[in-house]
């Protein structure tokens, strides 16, 4: 799942760059000097891939925006605060992708495209929905409660939240598929099974490719 592993990067450098700028403010309590190295960090970033020669994605030309627009936004306001909006907009940004229909299913085993394609859809969708609540959760938390708060909640909350949608849509997929595939006409469901890499009559583990589907 290349685009989902690659969205999930940029979420995670977001969120390590933000910690980054956390873990300087609580230890010097100077907004001008870790804002500042917040927004050396991300220029730093980018301009080791341009060394490199590797390809600087639209998202993290975008992250360094965001990390030079909020940080500067902190500056002037002397609210640091405003630092933690910016996974708020990167929540929102990788929602609006997933909403595309059916974006999962080209990651998906075949059996799971032929048999259950709108499951697939609906888990994108479940996806999505997640990457929306974040996004206001975030922003929420953020302007509403203290730094140390947003600290020790965020990224509990993103784990676990994660970890609810993956299993759940996991479960929906494999516990459709299988129930899908049983429902078949035997000569139907054989076909499938063989076509689809099974040994006919093996409708039990038909929907082991969720597995792979959604790992």
């Amino acid at each position: 799942m290349k685009e989902f592993l690659a969205a999930a990067k940029y979420l995670a450098l977001d969120m390590a760059s933000t910690l980054f700028f956390l873990a300087l403010f609580f230890l010097t309590h100077n907004t001008l000097l870790s804002v500042s190295l917040g927004i050396a960090l991300g220029v730093a970033q980018i301009g080791l891939q341009l060394i490199r020669g590797k390809q600087v994605a639209t998202m993290e030309w975008l992250s360094l925006f965001l990390i030079i627009a909020a940080g500067g936004t902190a500056l002037y306001t002397n609210d640091p605060r405003f630092v933690l909006i910016k996974p708020s907009v990167f929540y929102a940004i990788v929602g609006v992708v997933m909403l595309k229909p059916g974006w999962l299913n080209r990651y998906l085993p075949d059996i799971v495209k032929r048999i259950t394609p709108d499951v697939a859809t609906a888990v994108g969708y479940y996806w999505a929905a997640l990457m929306f609540v974040s996004a206001a959760v975030n922003a929420y938390v953020a302007l509403t409660r203290s730094l140390v708060e947003w600290a020790m909640f965020m990224p509990i909350y993103g784990i676990a939240s994660k970890v609810i949608v993956f299993a759940t849509g996991f479960l929906a997929i494999r516990v459709m598929t299988r129930r899908r595939v049983r429902a078949l006409p035997e000569a139907e469901r054989d076909a499938l099974l063989v076509s689809s890499g099974y040994q006919a009559g093996s409708a039990g583990g038909a929907a082991s490719p969720a597995t792979g589907a959604t790992s």
